[in-house]
This record gives C-alpha cells, structure tokens and sequence, in this order.
C-alpha cells in the first residue's frame, strides 16, 4: 500500500523559549504531523518534557500530535499523554514486558497505537502485534539525543519491516538523523512518514523552515518515485517449474 508522505517535525530541536511560536510557526510551514519526544532520563540518557508542557502546546494547532514515549515503565502514564492531547502514542518494543497489553490500553484510551525500534532491536520483536498497531517507528539513530548522525544500517531493517506490514494500514516511520540528502534512501526503503528536528529548525521563522519541510519532502518522494521506476524495470523472474519446455 503506497501511503502518502508525512513531514514530522520533531519540536526537541525547537527554541522552547518560544515553543508555542515555533509550533505555530511549523503548522504554517506546512507540517504534516508535530513530533514529540519525550524522554525520562532513565529508558533513555535525557529528560525532555511530560504530558503537562504537551497539555499546554496541544491549543496551538490542529495537527496530529504524533507523541514518542522514550520512557520506562511507560503503562502507568499512557492515560496522562492521551488526556493531554496526543493523537498517535509510541512506545518502545524495549521498554516493557507486556507489549501486547500496552497498545491494548493506548487503544482503549481512543488513540493510535505505535510502536518504536532501537537499532539494535530486531524487528521480529513487533511480529506479534502488528494487527494492534497503527504506525511503526524506526530509530536510525540510537534515542536520547537530538542532532546526531543517520545510522545507514537501518535501511535494509525499513525494507524488512515495510514487507512485514504488506497491504496492512499501518505507517512506517523513521526518526534519527534525517535530512534533505537521505530522505529519498529512507523513503526508497519504504518509509512514509519522516521525522526531522535539526534539518527543519535550521534557520529562523516560517519561510526557511517551510524551505527545509519542502526540501525533505521532495526528496523523500523522489526516492519513492525512483524506487517504483527501478521495480518496474526489473525483468521478470520465471521458475524453472513455470519455463516452457
């Protein structure tokens, strides 16, 4: 199933002296979704922000909050981040014993259930749920910073993922170190929804960073386009079985 491309930009490299400006600011620009990463310091080196700070951002526009919980246990605050506006809830294959009953109870709470990879992390850990989920994140770098370098062998890991889903309506998401120059590999990989911090925050104000989403986009579409071409191209394989003789 082709989905359409989805710009997430992560607010972690926003200035959060002025967070509701710079979320204002994305909106216009023409995100798709508003990533947020929040971390505890314990599951991941960092501490971010909570379910309070996304309650007071969520009245500043209408897009998805697209909410990554890099927290552990994580069970015990899923009703938190549903009540403070979050419409996609993401939490780590890593970060619990009980997966299964996890997205059962984001679920129940009415939100998207997702479910996020380290790079270390084989994909085999999501085989069993992929009929609760509703989005998958690959992490191409590993998670508790912002800024730090694409991990290319997570390529090869999106492509074995996006045949895992097949024709099931579930995005595929990549966060960690995308950029304008390896989108169209990511997007080429099977990915259709692209988080990015650094590579859209990247100058001041509405015009720039609606330059950077725009750019990010176009590559990711390219990618895909090309990867279509190429598939179409190849010449068909036949088995010695089906060869006439």
């Amino acid at each position: 199933m082709t989905r359409e491309i989805m710009i997430a930009p992560s607010i972690l490299a926003a200035d959060f002296a002025r967070l509701g400006e710079e979320i204002a600011a994305i909106d216009t620009a023409g995100a798709d979704w508003i990533h947020c990463d929040v971390m505890d310091g314990h599951f991941v080196p960092n501490i971010s922000f909570g379910a309070d700070v996304i309650k007071a951002i969520r009245p500043t526009t209408k897009k998805i909050f697209d909410v990554h919980l890099m927290i552990a246990p994580v069970d015990p605050y899923l009703e938190a981040f549903a009540k403070a506006g979050a419409d996609v809830i993401t939490i780590h294959a890593e970060a619990g014993a009980h997966l299964d009953r996890s997205l059962q109870a984001i679920r129940a709470l009415g939100k998207k259930a997702g479910v996020s990879l380290c790079p270390a992390t084989h994909e085999s850990a999501i085989e069993y749920v992929l009929d609760r989920i509703d989005l998958v994140l690959v992490m191409t770098v590993n998670p508790g910073f912002g800024g730090q370098s694409f991990l290319e062998s997570q390529l090869e890991k999106i492509e074995r993922i996006k045949a895992m889903i097949g024709d099931r309506p579930i995005r595929l998401e990549v966060d960690g170190g995308v950029t304008r120059d390896n989108a169209a590999a990511v997007a080429a990989a099977g990915a259709d929804t692209l988080v990015a911090g650094s590579a859209v925050f990247r100058g001041k104000g509405v015009a720039e960073y609606a330059a950077n989403i725009e750019a990010i986009r176009m590559a990711a579409e390219t990618g895909r386009i090309t990867k279509l071409q190429d598939i179409s191209t190849q010449p068909l394989r036949v088995s010695e079985a089906g060869r006439s003789r």
